[in-house]
């Protein structure tokens, strides 16, 4: 084994990456952990091999020796390459290589890439701009919208006062009113997706913020005869969480008005009917659920209730959930949704209440107590 590798090999080996070193006769000196579980050979199995083991047998002519060419002589190679591993499977991988020289002998260094790893990462981030560029755009639609909006709504109230009082006039006019008030609340509701600020988390009290909620909403309830009912019965621990407080009350408050209007379609509605807000704490962990014996989901729809305008509703813009998901995600949550139809939908939110990695708010082990001076 060469000098250079008796002193590093540790280090090449924590290589964050499939890495492979060859002499200048692409003959395998080493290769990282992660080399052998890439290319599924066992541990030291392909050290001694020549690199052309791990190429397809019609790029041994023209495609390798280019390679070695441009890795020795010239900047290196950075590109796409399909290879092969033990068995013969073929896998495509993105192929960085380079030349250095330690105590007079050349090395040549490669290491790969999965592309589908790096499509993965990079179809990531190319969504993350088409959403944030769709916002900039949602976001001008809806101020350009709003002012011809207003102009409708105030000519059509004005042509109420003045046009003669037939009711088909007012028939149509009502109509524009009725009309112009669902484009508002589309706007509405698409700035108030595409605007999501970024959370600004306090450490709160999760009860004191949920029963707060409640308190705005109970007006509203109380018209339609339903009742709210806070469960805490599993609520065991201090109910303490970082969370972003207005996020978390537009959150419930959205989830709340969809469980009243469940309730207030449902046929089978009782008399005396209530929904069921429950908290739980288990010390790690706090859900937050609301129940209601409203109509239910569709079990076709289940999967779709979270896509943006989806609604079986022809009166709702279908936004309400779209941004449920999005503003508990933004906090680090998930939510959940179980439903039955004609039996009621139960949406639950689940929180950790330290997002902390485990390594960065334990001891992972005893020993490393009372060793800070790392």
């Amino acid at each position: 084994m060469p000098e250079i590798l008796k002193s590093s090999q540790r280090l090449l080996n924590s290589i964050p990456a499939t890495f492979l070193l060859t002499d200048v006769h692409s003959q395998i000196l080493y290769a990282n952990r992660r080399a052998e579980s890439f290319f599924g050979y066992a541990p030291g199995e392909m050290e001694g091999k020549r690199l052309r083991i791990l190429f397809l047998e019609e790029d041994h002519i023209y495609f390798l020796p280019n390679i070695i060419f441009l890795t020795r002589y010239k900047k290196g190679f950075d590109g796409e390459a399909l290879l092969r591993q033990k068995g013969g499977k073929k896998i495509f991988v993105q192929l960085f290589t380079s030349a250095f020289k330690e105590r007079g002998e050349v090395f040549l260094s490669f290491s790969f890439q999965e592309i589908q790893r790096l499509k993965k990462v990079e179809r990531e981030k190319l969504e993350a701009e088409r959403w944030a560029g769709l916002g900039r755009m949602m976001g001008e639609i809806a101020h350009q919208f709003r002012n011809p909006i207003a102009s409708i709504g105030g000519y059509s109230q004005r042509l109420l006062k003045i046009a003669p009082s037939s009711l088909q006039s007012q028939s149509y006019v009502n109509q524009i009113l009725k009309e112009t008030g669902r484009l508002e609340t589309i706007l509405q509701r698409v700035e108030e997706y595409v605007r999501i600020p970024r959370p600004v988390y306090k450490r709160e009290n999760i009860q004191e913020a949920v029963e707060a909620v409640l308190r705005n909403f109970a007006k509203e309830t109380k018209e339609q005869g339903i009742v709210i009912h806070l469960n805490t019965d599993e609520f065991a621990g201090n109910g303490q969480l970082f969370f972003d407080r207005d996020l978390m009350a537009s959150i419930l408050a959205h989830i709340l008005q969809n469980s009243l209007w469940a309730i207030t379609l449902n046929p089978k509605r009782k008399k005396k009917e209530f929904i069921e807000v429950a908290l739980w704490d288990d010390g790690e962990n706090i859900e937050v659920s609301v129940s209601d014996r409203g109509q239910g989901i569709p079990l076709k729809n289940l999967n779709l209730i979270f896509d943006p305008f989806f609604s079986t509703c022809p009166d709702r813009v279908g936004l309400g959930l779209t941004f449920v998901r999005r503003a508990v995600e933004e906090q680090g949550g998930k939510i959940r949704v179980k439903s039955r139809p004609g039996r009621g939908t139960k949406v639950i939110l689940h929180f950790p209440k330290d997002r902390r990695r485990k390594i960065r708010r334990e001891w992972i082990s005893p020993e490393v107590m009372g060793r800070e001076n790392y």
